[in-house]
């Protein structure tokens, strides 16, 4: 299905707006035809009859009452086009944000964020002139004309049939030139998301470019970006200019036959003058609704450029449904095993998979230590486990029940996750702790900043736990965000948890504090925790170590030290280092 009937769909989904939008602008049509004969009426009477003003204070009336009927028609029309305009955008972006949703963080992980925000914010915004003013005007530029051909024809038959053999040559011209509009449209929308996900992507890694003295080179990539975006619109531009020289000129040589006829006729007396000001007045405004259906196509291109990747991202195959959604409350997840059998995954359906024939178990308060060198596949287990993805093959069970026959929402209250670089909304430091227990008493905050070494630090805050932390934490140091981490991980209590190195960018001090902090949370708790440090996993109940998409050893660190294989060959090298 194109993307014009896709969009016209959504327009059907709210059809009453639109409807009345199109009869008021109809009404308002009517209204300007009512004004064009009172006005040639009052000419007439006035300069050619030589009435008094008297005997025209009825039809100025009219008029008057025309142009106010008019005016609000117009106005009533573009109210009811906006209306229903914004229903489909509420409506688009909660379509969004639910497949976004659905796909979970391995979609939004895998995509460029500044390319996805562009979308979400300036695609569907985009998508207002489009609905807003190209949708009523495709009606009205058939609607209108043809009231004012009802009316001139009767008037005059050689005016109607020039106004009938010049007007379709607007849509002819529109139609030419609108195929090389949609071209550099969606080249121009093509850029412009690139450009956005180069820069936002640039913006986000600032600090590490300075710090590797690379930030000059990607000032120059953000400039030829920025340059192919210029000249993408500088293209669109032409192409809406010739657009408007091209209607325009039509309107106008059509304007001009009606007034040499109209003149030459009203010279030799064939026409009346009434009846030719009348068709004169009304001949600038036949063609104009067909030159505005010109102007508002390109208005509302940009917003079909974007609805191509706004219609792709609703059309991303959404992850398996649970299998049987059913509460699941009967389980007590701290004593449950949870058993992988036979687990594969592949991210792009080809058959490569990153995970394979994953068999292994994690008891229940054990903490599992998961190691191996990068691409191993331990991100992607963790991944199942927190249930950002689903299994292609295999089942994850516990307690006798497959993990996917437990609603998604339910799983993850019952799941604490401390990634490696912890996300911080720009709200303050209470309502940041809040996400992991909405209802957290004064007390709970508390005890979990203490527990986490952050008293004193929240005691420094000139307001507190009310003190803002800004985007993604940047008033707080790196150690105090992953320390406030581990606090929303002590406040949601809950029974499994999920750690993806927590240390690993800490100096030495640090680390320590946070291993504290850690063998406290973790105690009591199933925990999973990605691990390449010594310290972090000599001290696990049970390690996995994983390798080209499988686990290739398990077992306890003397166990494993005892084994020839890659968990003895990187201690060692590890130590060697250290030793260096």
């Amino acid at each position: 299905m194109n993307l014009d009937r896709r969009l016209l769909l959504l327009a059907k989904q709210y059809p009453i707006p639109f409807i009345a939008s199109i009869l008021f602008g109809l009404l308002g049509g009517i209204a300007l035809i009512g004004q064009a004969s009172l006005l040639s009426r009052i000419i007439d009477t006035i300069f050619l009859k030589h009435t008094g003003l008297e005997n025209i204070l009825k039809l100025l009336f009219l008029f008057a009452l025309f142009s106010i009927f008019r005016a609000l028609f117009n106005w009533t029309s573009e109210s009811e086009a906006n209306r229903g305009t914004l229903k489909i955008k509420q409506s688009l972006h909660e379509r969004l944000m639910e497949k976004l949703s659905a796909l979970g963080p391995a979609y939004t992980g895998s995509v460029q964020s500044g390319k996805l925000s562009v979308n979400l914010l300036k695609g569907v915004e985009s998508l207002d002139p489009y609905f807003s003013q190209y949708i009523p005007q495709l009606a009205l530029s058939s609607l209108i004309p043809l009231t004012i051909l009802a009316v001139v024809f009767p008037t005059d038959v050689f005016s109607g049939f020039i106004l009938l053999t010049t007007a379709p040559l607007i849509p002819l011209f529109m139609l030419l030139i609108g195929k090389a509009a949609k071209k550099v449209t969606a080249k121009q929308w093509e850029t412009l998301s690139r450009m956005s996900g180069n820069f936002l992507d640039v913006l986000q890694g600032l600090t590490t470019l300075k710090l590797f003295g690379r930030s000059r080179e990607r000032k120059q990539s953000i400039f030829e970006i920025s340059e192919a975006f210029r000249h993408a619109t500088m293209k669109v531009l032409k192409v809406a200019f010739l657009s408007s020289l091209a209607l325009e000129l039509v309107g106008t040589i059509g304007t001009a036959i009606i007034a040499v006829s109209i003149g030459l006729r009203l010279w030799n007396g064939s026409i009346g003058f009434e009846s030719a000001l009348f068709i004169l007045l009304l001949t600038p405004d036949f063609y104009l609704p067909l030159r505005q259906l010109g102007t508002k196509f390109h208005a509302g291109m940009e917003g079909v450029s974007a609805a191509h990747d706004i219609f792709t991202l609703l059309d991303k195959p959404e992850p398996e449904k649970e299998i049987t959604a059913h509460p699941s409350d009967t389980l007590d997840y701290s004593k449950e095993n949870i058993v992988f059998e036979n687990v594969r995954f592949s991210y792009d359906g080809s058959g490569t998979y990153a995970l394979q024939q994953i068999n292994c178990t994690l008891k229940p308060c054990n903490t599992i230590a998961i190691t191996g060198p990068s691409g191993a596949g331990k991100t992607t287990f963790i991944n199942l486990l927190l249930r950002f993805i689903d299994p292609c093959g295999g089942a994850i069970m516990i307690g006798g029940k497959a993990l996917q026959s437990i609603e998604r929402e339910q799983w993850l209250q019952r799941v604490a996750w401390i990634p490696q670089h912890p996300y911080f909304f720009n709200a303050t430091l209470r309502e940041n702790l809040l996400l992991a227990k909405k209802d957290a008493t004064e007390d709970e905050l508390m005890t979990a900043v203490e527990y986490c070494r952050l008293g004193s630090f929240v005691d420094s805050l000139p307001q507190g736990l009310d003190t803002h932390i800004g985007e993604q934490g940047t008033r707080i140091s790196g150690g105090e965000a992953q320390r406030l981490s581990f606090a929303r991980a002590f406040i949601k209590e809950a029974p499994i948890l999920v750690l993806d190195e927590p240390t690993s960018h800490t100096d030495p001090t640090l680390e320590q504090e946070l291993l504290e902090s850690m063998n406290r949370l973790t105690k009591g708790k199933t925990s999973v925790i990605i691990a390449h440090r010594l310290s972090t996993v000599k001290d696990a109940d049970h390690i996995l170590v994983f390798d080209k998409g499988r686990i290739v050893q398990s077992g306890s660190h003397s166990s494993l030290m005892k084994e020839d294989g890659f968990y003895r060959n990187a201690l060692r090298t590890f130590q060697e280092n250290t030793a260096v």
